[in-house]
């Protein structure tokens, strides 16, 4: 889009707007044009925005909520959408009308097929006597393709601030779509997980939603405050979104069969569940690969000979329950039983993606004609262990000055100096940090990466769920090299900073030395928030870290880029 059409756009975008059943409605080509009966609209407000999302070569989903007026008391309503090749909409090349109702919480979602693959689209929707904004969206390409601009996201906590990372994304040009890796939403109530400054910047939750959302309609109340974010409708009008949960459009630390901020008291999991499920489906513009009642998200999109993006589930569907370190320390001595903890973490039944999941990947990677195969997933699957001295401070307040004096004894390691036994052991005695990432289930990474080693391919994974910003080599058991991950920060949920209780000055440092700690560990920042965006071409991948300066009020300024370039 250029200079010109993209201010025209964005003018159009925030000018326009006045004032258990799931469906999914679909137009094709068949469907054409029709005059607009406006008197058979609804009195509605679009106070929720617009989307688009799961884009193919030929088909392309376009979202919005109505708001019924509280005067008409409205059951139902039934509005019109256009769908153009201009943003001024003078040439409508397909509409209709749609009706929805509290049986699907007054979400519309329309799958508009027979589309032009690698075009640019607008769209917006129409009530009795309100427009919706206007949103963009792009069909993917196919054949020869030059050029792939994504921007990545994730973890957006309402209360924790302002979602300016996702504003500053929206500004920017020609993007093909948007990744958003999870944590759309999060479930705590106020007084809560990073709640502390809501109701100083204005960030509180609603009154009938401030506790922690269990039902359909605490679920469906959670999405309605998230989308009255300015920036978050910015960016979804903007681009279309290729979307997949984490564990909080759930419950934290999400399993199979449970969630670690699930108790017995609180209900079925499965019903819980089943609830966000539904919620997530009527609230994003996803098209679910087996259907709106079925929780399998895994699936593929390819832009043309460029690439494969493969979004996976690690969450729902096979994970096994995450090991304790808790649950391997006698509750007398507080020493570690090593060998059971090793034996459980290496069991090879262990599964993150399961059976299925990993034997449809296998065949998709294998199957592919494009020059990258690009994962977008939620957590870590670069190894990343750490001195187990670390782990053994009882005060995390001396953790980063333990980091420090192992960053440097690990340097002067690298620099050929001489270090004692002691020190070298100190270094060298390592165990993984996180077991709610793929370091919690090593066998299953590793089949994995010989799956896709046996393909002669190389893995782009991308993931998000730490809040922080990582960029490293991934390496199987040999030490070979089997692909990078490049990982977004969070656009407000606070990182390690906030764990450890650290200033930004305190953090930089702490991220330079896990960087030396963290063999296969190329580049971290624990203390800022942002985006990633990133560039695919034939010879590289250029992911830049753009961060904000704030998220306590809509007023910030980018600060602090990161750049690296991985070349085929």
């Amino acid at each position: 889009m250029s200079n010109t059409s993209r201010r025209k756009f964005l003018k159009l975008t925030t000018g326009l707007s006045a004032g258990s059943v799931l469906a999914l409605a679909v137009s094709t080509s068949l469907t054409g044009c029709a005059a607009l009966q406006k008197e058979s609209l609804s009195n509605v407000e679009f106070k929720h925005g617009v989307a688009s999302g799961d884009p193919l070569n030929n088909a392309l989903i376009i979202w919005t909520r109505v708001s019924v007026l509280k005067d008409t008391m409205q059951s139902s309503a039934t509005v019109a959408w256009e769908l153009a090749s201009d943003a001024e909409f003078k040439n409508i090349i397909r509409n209709g009308t749609e009706k929805t109702d509290k049986r699907r919480d007054f979400t519309i979602k329309i799958d508009v097929q027979d589309l032009q693959p690698n075009t640019e689209y607008f769209y917006r929707f129409v009530g009795l006597a309100s427009l919706s904004p206007v949103g963009r969206g792009k069909t993917l390409p196919i054949d020869n393709v030059e050029q792939i601009k994504m921007v990545v996201v994730s973890c957006s906590n309402y209360p924790a601030g302002y979602f300016n990372a996702y504003s500053d994304a929206a500004k920017q040009e020609d993007l093909d779509v948007v990744l958003h890796l999870g944590d759309y939403i999060y479930e705590y109530p106020m007084g809560g997980y990073a709640t502390n400054n809501a109701e100083k910047i204005g960030r509180q939750l609603a009154a009938d939603n401030s506790g922690e959302i269990i039902t359909l309609s605490d679920y469906r109340k959670r999405y309605a405050i998230y989308k009255t974010d300015k920036g978050l409708q910015a960016l979804h009008a903007a681009a279309p979104f290729i979307a997949v949960w984490d564990d909080h459009e759930i419950s934290n630390d999400t399993y199979k069969s449970g969630a670690e901020n699930h108790s017995a008291n609180e209900g079925d999991f499965f019903k819980r569940r089943a609830a966000a499920i539904q919620a997530y489906y009527e609230w994003l513009p996803i098209r679910p690969p087996m259907g709106e009642q079925n929780p399998q998200i895994y699936r593929t999109f390819d832009f043309g000979n460029l690439l494969s993006l493969h979004m996976l589930d690690t969450r729902v569907i096979a994970r096994d329950k995450q090991l304790s370190y808790a649950d391997y320390r006698d509750k007398s001595s507080k020493a570690m039983d090593i060998a059971k903890f090793a034996q459980d973490l290496n069991d090879p039944k262990r599964k993150l993606l399961g059976k299925t999941q990993l034997n449809w990947l296998t065949s998709a990677v294998g199957n592919s004609k494009a020059k990258w195969q690009v994962l977008g997933q939620q957590v870590l699957m670069t190894k990343m262990w750490l001195p187990t001295e670390i782990f053994s401070q009882a005060d995390r307040n001396d953790i980063p000055r333990v980091v420090a004096e192992l960053g440097a004894i690990k340097q002067d390691v690298l620099n050929n100096k001489t270090v004692t036994a002691e020190q070298l052991a100190r270094v060298n005695t390592l165990m993984p940090y996180n077991l709610d990432a793929w370091d919690g289930y090593p066998a299953e990474r590793e089949a994995l990466y010989n799956s896709v080693s046996a393909l002669n391919k190389q893995l782009i994974v991308v993931a998000g769920d730490t809040h922080n910003a990582w960029y490293g080599t991934l390496k199987d058991v040999k030490g070979n090299a089997v692909g990078v991950e490049f990982a977004t920060p969070g656009v407000t949920s606070p990182g390690m900073e906030s764990y450890l209780s650290i200033d930004t000055a305190q953090a930089q440092k702490m991220a330079q030395g896990l960087s030396l700690l963290i063999n296969d560990l190329e580049y971290c920042d624990l203390s800022q928030r942002g985006y990633m965006l990133v560039t695919l071409t034939k010879q590289a991948i250029k992911t830049d870290w753009r961060y904000v300066d704030n998220i306590l009020s809509e007023q910030f300024t980018m600060v602090n880029p990161a750049q690296r370039i991985y070349k085929a």
